[in-house]
């Protein structure tokens, strides 16, 4: 039995993007708590891995594309394989494509599309057979402030993150009882590679400041919290809710 509510002693955790950023920041935070971790990217996860093993828990790197589907299978089995269990997914992977509305091309929508909304689903899916198979399990999307907002210049990355607000609510109607939590964390401006463009126009950069009542950018290690909520016994009757994690930024 866990010590308390937020420990993930004896789980597994499954992160896409865990390379890096986001992914990153939640996969150590997850381990802290006491998962076992699994890191899904298109590159290597050596640096997650040492801060992972670091605080004394398993971890296994997958080098996969979510731009298709065809890695999906593979990394269910590879994860029951090496591990033994499979019981947090967290869906962080994403990309985001920048250009006007009017300009926009069929490749950057789709792109972003099939990343964002598409392999997270068919993934979600995959392992959602098995949490259901076992009785129980956790699944955290990462969506977004454009979620709830419309954003500008990101079409693509708008309709993608409005799409997954609305599968976490779907899934939680058809899993919430079979044991099987669906939530949500939006964050807010983060400082990652996807915000860069952002944060180099000084003037953009100054904007988004002065609407967010923390006064700074997020970092990654800011949603870990959240996460290992959403990850853990204390979140056993939330469901279907998008948490912000944004330094106050809806509330402006």
């Amino acid at each position: 039995m866990a010590s308390h509510p937020f420990s993930l002693e004896g789980r597994v955790a499954l992160v896409t993007g865990g390379n890096v950023g986001l992914g990153q920041g939640i996969a150590v935070a997850l381990a802290q708590a006491g998962a076992d971790v699994v890191s899904v990217a298109r590159r290597p996860s050596e640096e997650t891995g040492a801060l992972v093993q670091a605080a004394g828990r398993r971890f296994l790197g997958i080098e996969a594309d979510l731009g298709s589907l065809d890695p999906i299978a593979g990394i269910v089995a590879k994860t029951l394989e090496a591990l033994g269990g499979l019981h947090i997914l967290v869906n962080n992977a994403g990309i985001i494509r920048r250009a006007d509305a009017v300009d926009f091309t069929e490749d950057d929508w789709d792109a972003v599309m099939d990343v964002n909304l598409k392999s997270t689903f068919f993934l979600t899916q995959a392992v959602g057979r098995h949490f259901i198979a076992q009785g129980h399990g956790k699944v955290i999307n990462v969506a977004s402030m454009l979620s709830f907002q419309g954003g500008i210049r990101v079409p693509s990355y708008t309709a993608s993150k409005s799409g997954l607000a609305g599968i976490t609510k779907l899934l939680t109607n058809e899993w919430a009882g079979k044991g099987i939590n669906v939530n949500a964390i939006a964050p807010g401006y983060m400082d990652t590679d996807n915000t860069a463009q952002l944060r180099a126009d000084p003037a953009r950069n100054q904007s988004i400041l002065e609407r967010i009542p923390a006064g700074r950018w997020g970092t990654p290690g800011d949603l870990g919290g959240a996460a290992v909520f959403l990850a853990s016994g204390a979140s056993d009757y939330v469901n279907g809710a998008i948490l912000p994690v944004d330094g106050g930024w809806l509330a402006r």
